[in-house]
């Protein structure tokens, strides 16, 4: 593993914010995350959280406005979030618009040129990014769960189905649920796996994943605001999940957030609710 070069770090709630960069084997670029350190870091190893983040953020939307810190610190737990993409590679086309390219990885190996050297982010967060956290922090080993804010929400859960017992829970906000049925998803996954008939494109999506899932039991939480833009212009499509969790007999808990949007006002709200939920597993 190449050296972390600490970025800044900020004394709150006790604990600190930190942001690191280093050199990803796996995205071939120089990649920041986030890690907040509780005050009970200092004293004992923590189960840890990972959180990805939506199209176009970086790793500092999730850090200055989430208010997550507060709630790690009252139940000791490492929260840790990654950059959407890999940066700065001047790749053809990787800037030309918001949701696809650069801060729009959507947590894909992807397998089609110019990307599939560079726009790794599910082995970056499912492989590399786990052993560096590992090597570097107070963590308690096997004790990490998943959760992320949309285009996030999609990556924690295929992140967790793809690799049953690897998280002990996963929750999203928001999420992108069925990305081969959206205009997003479909963009995406158009540009880095290849036309849909190619039959890349149900790995990647957490319905499809639902309908085969044979590992440890596993509870889907997806929270959603009522009045979010996207859910009504059916990028979410929350209701293809859940049905696909009913008839596959896989536990899922649907929270309708009457009168809230898609923003990090709505996360900030219930980010508490998340961690607490997560905590019930990590400390099993």
């Amino acid at each position: 593993m190449g050296a972390l070069t600490e970025i800044s770090s900020n004394k709150i709630f006790g604990g600190f914010q930190k942001v690191f960069s280093h050199e990803s084997k796996h995205l071939g670029c120089v990649s920041k995350f986030g890690v907040y350190l509780p005050p009970q870091a200092e004293q004992k190893k923590l189960p840890v959280i990972y959180w990805l983040s939506g199209l176009t953020c970086s790793e500092a939307n999730f850090i200055e406005k989430s208010g997550a810190q507060k709630y790690a610190a009252e139940h000791g737990v490492i929260i840790v979030n990654p950059d959407t993409s890999p940066r700065n590679l001047n790749i053809a086309g990787d800037s030309e618009s918001w949701d696809f390219g650069v801060g729009a990885g959507f947590y894909v190996d992807a397998t089609q040129d110019p990307w599939k050297k560079n726009y790794k982010m599910y082995s970056y967060v499912t492989s590399e990014l786990i052993q560096i956290i590992g090597e570097n922090f107070p963590i308690l080993e096997g004790k990490q769960s998943i959760m992320g804010h949309s285009m996030g929400g999609h990556g924690a859960l295929i992140c967790a189905l793809k690799n049953p017992g690897l998280y002990k829970s996963v929750s999203a906000f928001a999420p992108i649920c069925n990305p081969s049925e959206c205009p997003w998803g479909i963009k995406a996954f158009t540009g880095y796996l290849g036309p849909k008939e190619s039959g890349g494109w149900a790995q990647w999506d957490a319905t499809e994943l639902v309908k085969n899932y044979n590992g440890p039991p596993i509870e889907l939480l997806i929270d959603q605001g009522s009045e979010d833009n996207f859910l009504s212009a059916k990028q979410l499509l929350p209701e293809n999940l859940v049905e696909a969790c009913k008839l596959n007999h896989v536990p899922v808990i649907f929270h309708k957030r009457e009168g809230y949007n898609h923003s990090y006002y709505y996360i900030s709200t219930f980010i508490g609710e998340h961690v607490k939920h997560h905590m019930e597993f990590l400390q099993k």
